[in-house]
């Protein structure tokens, strides 16, 4: 039911009258304005706040001077919502600091230190990381850094891999665009003048590349002239047009390293065409196409070629290598070093009446390693040999049909490593137990290193052999720093006669040696396990296991 006509202009001045009074209200804080609603001045009453009321109770004191006293308490909590905040009380004006003098901007403490200083920190860590990304990020650093960063000096030898080599196919791909993109940035030569990094760029290695290896090494044709050294590992779609441009464009490439990479024989033999003549190192993976590059070295394609290794992939290939002796001795006389790591090689026989070829003059390191059967005897090792007085490192782990009288005939007087061990391939097989005598007495002198692992020779013989290291004249020391036994019939006395003699013995290997007590059969690296060992043999009277 609507209300009289009459009460209606009341109400309206009650709400002018309220109205009036909020707004009169909002130039002090809502709590101001609510104490003097609760406890006027004047009236002798205050206001007590507990935890859940709100007491008005008669007192003297002002009701205004315990009201600020919880103002601080209340100003803790949160403000009711729709509620005016409580104004807070207006800091007194500090006095304003003198102004200080005006200086420049602070150059950083990295443009303070010097040109000279930055390049040769930046070189220790290239040294050890290599200058991707470490350079490309100091570069964001500061002008500087960046200038610092791109001293070519830094960028002499670059590994390039595309994370992750794990990944999906499409992830690949992308990832190499992404490199390939941050190298068309910091390669190119219209802009050596500002970013010369790879103008000096020597060694490069790419790894794990699949798809983007032509662009990439178009970019290298390009912009690095200097570029001497090239390795491609694991590394798909390598075609002849792009070694051959790589050639044509490097006038200093002479090391190319293809182990593990799909590349076709007619590439490499393209390639070794156009830049055989001042190649000096190759690393091939042994493969059906081997033969066709082998045959290019034959023909005197690389003359002046000092490295040559070639090794098997993963998947062994039990293909044998047909590698005639006497003619890479013609096509590669200034040959240095020959691997022929794990290959099931079978030399063709010299024949009747036929002469030796010209040798290897410069041959300081053949390795036949093999973990196979393996057809190098003492006749095929004399071929290779005849002619190589410089020899410094013989490998012949795995050669089975070597023996001491085939080695000991060799024209090598100045041997510092030799390796005859076993490794898995002595079961079945007759080894010869006496000769051992013959290695030690020629090359006591010079040997740093001995490998006669898994040897058959018997425990006289190689007393024998040992104590040849302990007849050296008086005031001189053996060389010997490594010494491997494992798994022969040496004893505890031969042991220490042969430690006691070779001070600078660093590594010694007794692992699986019978004729030792228990806790001994292990191997020893460093002077001080060394000579423990010796003390413990010395003071050990258990009888041999």
């Amino acid at each position: 039911m609507a209300p009289p006509p009459a009460r209606r202009p009341r109400r309206r001045a009650i709400r002018r009258a309220r109205s009036s009074l909020l707004v009169g209200s909002r130039d002090r804080s809502a709590e101001d304005w609510w104490w003097d609603r609760l406890a006027p001045s004047g009236s002798e009453y205050h206001l007590m706040q507990a935890d859940s009321m709100l007491l008005v109770l008669p007192g003297l004191g002002p009701s205004r001077a315990r009201a600020h006293r919880r103002a601080s308490r209340r100003a803790q909590r949160p403000p009711p919502s729709g509620s005016v905040a409580a104004a807070k009380p207006r800091p007194r004006p500090r006095p304003e600091p003198a102004p200080a003098p005006e200086q420049g901007p602070d150059a950083g403490w990295g443009d303070r230190i010097p040109l000279e200083v930055l390049v040769e920190i930046f070189g220790l860590l290239v040294a050890a990381d290599g200058p991707m990304p470490f350079l490309g990020r100091a570069a964001r650093v500061c002008r500087r850094w960046h200038e610092a960063a791109s001293q070519p000096a830094l960028w002499h030898t670059v590994t390039l891999s595309p994370p992750l080599a794990g990944r999906a196919v499409k992830g690949n791909v992308k990832a190499e665009k992404k490199l390939l993109a941050s190298l068309e940035w910091l390669m190119p030569n219209r802009w050596a003048s500002m970013s010369p990094r790879f103008s000096q760029l020597q060694r490069l290695t790419l790894i794990h590349w699949k798809s983007q290896v032509h662009p990439v090494l178009k970019l290298v044709s390009e912009s690095c002239p200097r570029l001497t050294f090239l390795k491609l590992s694991d590394c798909h779609a390598v075609t002849a047009d792009t070694l051959v441009m790589l050639a044509k464009a490097c006038g200093q490439l002479h090391s190319l390293n293809l182990q593990h990479s799909m590349v076709e024989s007619t590439a490499v033999v393209s390639f070794l065409e156009e830049a055989g003549s001042r190649m000096r190192k190759l690393w091939l993976t042994y493969s059906s196409q081997t033969t066709a590059i082998l045959g290019a070295l034959l023909s005197s394609c690389c003359p002046h070629l000092q490295v040559l290794e070639v090794s098997t992939s993963i998947n062994h290939n039990n293909t044998p290598l047909q590698l005639p002796i006497e003619a890479l001795q013609k096509g590669c006389p200034q040959l240095q070093v020959l691997r022929l790591l794990n290959l099931t090689w079978l030399p063709k026989p010299s024949g009747r009446g036929v002469a030796l070829g010209p040798g290897f003059p410069s041959l300081e390191e053949l390795c036949l390693a093999s973990s196979t059967c393996n057809f190098v005897s003492n006749e095929v090792l004399g071929r290779l040999l005849h002619g190589s007085p410089n020899l410094r490192l013989l490998d012949l782990r795995g050669c089975t049909r070597i023996t001491p009288a085939g080695l000991h005939d060799l024209p090598c007087p100045e041997l510092e490593q030799l390796h005859l061990g076993l490794y898995g391939v002595s079961d079945r097989l007759t080894l010869v137990k006496e000769g051992s005598s013959l290695l030690t007495q020629k090359w006591y002198h010079t040997l740093r290193e001995l490998d006669l692992s898994g040897q058959g020779f018997s425990e006289k013989d190689l007393e024998q052999a040992l104590a040849a290291f302990s007849g050296t004249p008086s005031g001189s020391h053996p060389a010997l720093c490594s010494l491997n036994l494992r798994a022969t019939r040496v004893t505890p006395n031969t042991v220490s006669t042969v430690v006691s003699s070779c001070p600078s013995l660093l590594y010694l290997n007794l692992e699986s040696c019978r004729c030792l007590p228990r806790g001994l059969k292990r191997a020893y690296r460093g002077v001080e396990e060394v000579q423990w060992c010796l003390e413990q043999l010395l003071t050990s009277h258990a009888s041999p296991s």
